[in-house]
């Protein structure tokens, strides 16, 4: 009995998928900071942490930033190893 091995290095995921899960992670990131800002403004009247609404405006505030942040970060991390995928094969091909 034999074991099958499959590489899964072309399984990778392309420049524009990235690209586009960037762009729609900082769409819900801007729609949230809205959400997050009027409920702010329509709570404000009772400015104290029993005040449900105010608190959970500011949830969306801070969790706004977090998806943000997170979206920034998957892009950086997907350009670094394309960067270093590149580098690698350049390197790769120009041995003699």
């Amino acid at each position: 009995m034999t074991t099958k091995t499959a590489r899964i290095s072309g399984l990778r995921p392309t420049k524009s998928e990235v690209r586009k899960l960037v762009n729609v992670m900082t769409a819900i990131a801007w729609a949230i900071l809205g959400i997050g800002v009027v409920l702010c403004l329509i709570n404000l009247n009772h400015f104290s942490d029993r005040n449900v609404g105010l608190m959970v405006g500011i949830g969306f505030l801070v969790g706004s930033v977090h998806i943000y942040v997170i979206g920034t970060a998957i892009g950086l991390v997907h350009a670094r190893l394309n960067g270093s995928a590149t580098n690698a094969n350049a390197d790769y091909d120009n041995q003699p």
